[in-house]
């Protein structure tokens, strides 16, 4: 069963490499055939990558210590749930489970995304294609979890005694899934990139899978820090440890770019920002597997310390951050920068949202890497603590205690009601209103309030379905218009409508009173029907 294993790490590695040219190839050509053939290769792939990954857990299940890596780091009287954990409780374990989760995130592309364009989705099975290779030859020339030993000890060394726990179960797993989550969302802009185009559909597109992949590195951050509070005690979920940044910085990296793939998607701006942070995310997720895995860092969540992984791991890193920012200031210039908004608005809130996010992880950034570029200068060794994070991160966190949508609302809810009830005549606001489909009309909401909605009105606060909301002075007066009724009683169809009528004659005067053209007219319907509001544009 491990040469199986073995044998099928290094197809699927062959795989990746067919995975990475030839759908790039025909994407470039314009070959249907070729393009189509990265979605089976893909989910081929990943059959192979869960195949060598089920064979290493069953060579620990079984202890196996023929295996250098079982031998390593199980023991036969461990209980079964440490000796399946203690197969990524290791250096060349985890890397498995890594391209395993990389593989599948290529395979789910491959299988669900038949709604996206076939350039599109051919270029981003080539990009995941790219870096599964690069992984794949990592392991094999630097990590191979399937050497043997010869012969075979009779006992192994056993697991760390720290990592004996039920939260080796669901940490690793969990957070390796965030990482490698953000790949999809790194190959879609590199994809982009390619393609030299990108718009509001691109960021629908992203939007879900950033979104399941920030959701699992949270689920991650939290649980390791739960971990690390009753192992350590208190005050142990959080020592701003470099491991423990590392893992941060994509989070935080990750926050910033679901708000701002939610603009583009609203507004169609920030279209080059999200593209850039959508590189920048998976890039710090590289940089945390570098700073985990080379050697550069002693903390107790490191887990290799071979120089010759750490050169290999940033020739990747050259590779793939260098690669794709020379290629995103290659065709930056050739993208539009989308729509503008105002800056009082919702949109104005996530873009201030951004702004905070994307400096906090400077910090961050900053604080555990100067003790290393020190170091490396000078030969001086100096430590960045809590005291460093807790006077520059803690500022920059503490306009976004709040709640970021409740910011986002009354920011924006000042803005519309400022247009609402101070503009909308002065604005020339046009609606027309059709029998069969009016597109513009007043309809009841709830009990007796009234909301106005206008589709296509450039000045409604959204696009997808303005609303004007009446003021509460006006709800009032109208409200004590309505018919009285005895309690279980139903109103007359004839009476509710000319109330109605009445309700939306005041409603429509009031709205438009400050209109100065002679041409605003509000015309009624006999038969009860929707109004017609016309505002005729100056």
């Amino acid at each position: 069963m491990v040469e199986t294993g073995h044998f099928a790490l290094v197809l699927a590695f062959a795989l990746s490499l067919v995975q990475m040219l030839v759908p790039l190839v025909g994407a470039r050509t314009g070959n249907q055939r070729l393009m189509a053939v990265g979605g089976p290769v893909a989910v081929t792939g990943f059959a192979l990558t869960a195949l060598s990954f089920t064979a290493l857990a069953t060579a620990y299940a079984g202890s196996d210590f023929s295996v250098a890596s079982v031998w390593e780091n199980s023991h036969s009287l461990q209980p079964m749930i440490y000796k399946i954990t203690g197969t990524w409780g290791n250096h060349e374990g985890s890397m498995l489970l890594w391209v395993l989760i990389l593989t599948f995130f290529g395979a789910l592309v491959a299988v669900f995304g038949s709604n996206l364009p076939a350039t599109l989705k051919a270029n981003v099975l080539a990009v995941q294609g790219m870096i599964g290779a690069a992984f794949f030859l990592f392991i094999l020339a630097t990590s191979n979890p399937f050497i043997r030993l010869n012969p075979a000890p009779i006992q192994g060394r056993d697991l760390n005694p720290i990592l004996q726990d039920l939260g080796l179960a669901i940490h690793p797993p969990l957070l390796y899934l965030g990482y490698v989550g953000f790949s999809i969302c790194f190959s879609f802009s590199v994809a982009a990139l390619i393609e030299g185009r990108i718009d509001a559909s691109w960021a629908r597109w992203v939007r879900p899978w950033t979104l399941v992949a920030w959701m699992f590195l949270t689920g991650g951050i939290a649980m390791g820090s739960y971990w690390a509070y009753y192992e350590l005690g208190w005050g142990g979920f959080w020592f701003w440890d470099p491991v423990e940044n590392a893992s941060f910085m994509p989070w935080l990296a990750g926050t910033a770019l679901l708000h701002s793939a939610i603009v583009m998607e609203k507004r169609s701006a920030l279209k080059i920002w999200t593209l850039l942070l959508a590189i920048l995310t998976f890039s710090l997720s590289l940089l945390g597997t570098f700073l985990v895995r080379s050697g550069v860092l002693t903390s107790v969540h490191a887990f290799a310390t071979d120089p010759a992984r750490g050169v290999f791991i940033l020739c990747i890193l050259t590779l793939f951050i260098g690669g794709s920012l020379a290629l995103f200031a290659l065709r930056a210039s050739t993208l539009t920068a989308g729509g503008l908004f105002q800056p009082i608005s919702r949109e104005g809130a996530l873009v201030l949202n951004n702004l905070f996010l994307t400096t906090a992880t400077a910090t961050v950034l900053v604080g555990t890497l100067y003790p290393l570029a020190l170091e490396a200068i000078t030969g001086g060794k100096i430590s960045v603590g809590a005291p460093f994070f807790d006077l520059t991160f803690g500022p920059l966190m503490l306009p976004l205690l709040r709640p970021c949508r409740q910011v986002g609302h009354r920011l924006g809810g000042a803005g519309r009601r400022a247009e609402t009830l101070c503009r909308p005549a002065a604005l020339g606001l046009r609606h027309r209103a059709c029998p069969s489909r009016p597109r513009a009309h007043l309809a009841r909401h709830r009990r007796h309030a009234f909301v106005w909605h206008g589709e296509d009105s450039h000045h409604a606060p959204r696009r997808d379905g303005g609303t004007f909301r009446p003021h509460a002075a006006l709800r009032r007066t109208v409200s004590s218009e309505r018919p009285k009724l005895h309690r279980g009683a139903r109103p007359l169809p004839a009476d509710w409508r000319r109330w109605q009528c009445r309700w939306r004659d005041h409603l429509c005067k009031t709205l438009l009173s400050g209109a100065a053209d002679g041409n605003d007219r509000v015309r009624h319907q006999d038969a009860g029907c929707e109004p017609a509001l016309s505002v005729a544009r100056r």
